[in-house]
């Protein structure tokens, strides 16, 4: 898992309230047994113009120019700002999957929906919750100033605006730990991997039948 400490990038709004995993990844996109490739079907239904299915090629299809991840100003954007209950409905890690990979590294919104909200942690976006009233400043500087930068610093826990204003955020102390140092849960198993392997060769030494093998 990709880790993260201190991120500069491009804020892109989406201002629309309870922005579903559906909307996120569409359905049809689950069928696919990889864990890569999400990308370019991130919020495929709002960036094309045409159905998607798994395998198209997106270089050929036709975009939405209105929608946001489309407009010039928003090329290369990283940071995603949102309304209230971002990633609600089902709990599909395709939702995080396509996100990370498109190049999003974080979400701001006033409030995330639970699962998407962990899941997120575990893929190595980070989801900040800020109150809405200053969810709703950042929408407005966003839409004045084409090309706004925030930074995020995720050990101080606190943003920086392009005047120099800092919002500050909460992170519980292990996620942060976690994000930090790019663990998701197989990271995080295999920091004990001496430890494991300690504990089964004691456990053979004892009870050497389970190391049989039943034809």
């Amino acid at each position: 898992m990709q880790a993260f400490s201190i991120h500069s990038g491009v804020v892109v709004p989406l201002d629309r309230e309870n922005v579903d995993t559906d909307a996120i990844i569409p359905k049809q996109f689950l069928k696919s047994i990889k864990r890569t490739g999400f990308g370019e079907n991130l919020f495929d239904e709002w960036r094309y113009l045409d159905h998607g299915e798994p395998g198209m090629d997106c270089s050929k299809r036709p975009v939405n120019p209105d929608f946001v991840l489309n407009q010039p100003r928003y090329q290369g954007a990283s940071i995603l700002l949102a309304r209230k209950n971002f990633g609600c409905g089902s709990s599909r890690e395709h939702a995080p999957w396509a996100l990370d990979q498109f190049g999003i590294r974080a979400v701001i919104a006033p409030s995330f929906a639970d699962i998407f909200f962990n899941n997120c942690f575990k893929n190595g976006v980070l989801p900040i919750v800020l109150a809405e009233d200053r969810v709703a400043e950042l929408f407005s500087e966003v839409q004045a100033k084409a090309g706004y930068r925030l930074e995020i610093d995720l050990a101080a826990e606190r943003i920086t605006t392009p005047a120099g204003r800092v919002l500050p955020f909460t992170v519980e102390a292990f996620r942060k730990h976690c994000l930090i140092n790019g663990l998701d849960d197989i990271g995080l198993t295999l920091k004990h991997a001496d430890k494991i392997r300690a504990y089964e060769k004691a456990r053979l030494a004892g009870k050497p039948w389970l190391a049989t093998t039943i034809k």
